[in-house]
């Protein structure tokens, strides 16, 4: 068998074709992650938002990392200390209200798997 041709512009696969307006585009989804300690996920009460909390406080440790790091990288590539704290100022407010909505929303989402939802 012969071994195939790699002279330029020869391709074996056709070209794609482009969507059509108005058309769907596809979306890649998250891979979905196991259940934290063996838990049942399909048992309400059952670690039922245990994940989810372990990757919002690590969302917040890395934002509080970058809230330190930043300014110091300011300093370094030399920014005034008055930008440098006040772009940590700004850092600071924006990681605390994303902190504040992500308790909120986990609260919620563990109220919502205490209770059995009721079908009418």
């Amino acid at each position: 068998m012969p071994a195939p041709s790699t002279a330029v512009g020869q391709t074996s696969a056709a070209p794609a074709a482009a969507p059509a307006p108005g058309a769907p585009r596809g979306r890649r989804r998250a891979p979905v992650l196991p259940p934290a300690g063996g838990a049942d996920p399909e048992q309400p009460g059952a670690a039922g938002g245990a994940g989810a909390a372990e990757q919002g406080g690590d969302v917040v440790r890395w934002a509080v990392f970058c809230c330190v790091l930043v300014p110091v990288v300011l300093v370094a590539y030399g920014t005034s200390l008055g930008g440098a704290a006040g772009t940590a100022l700004g850092l600071v407010s924006v990681t605390t209200a994303c902190r504040v909505l992500l308790r909120r929303s986990e609260r919620g989402l563990r109220a919502e798997t205490a209770r059995p939802r009721r079908r009418n």
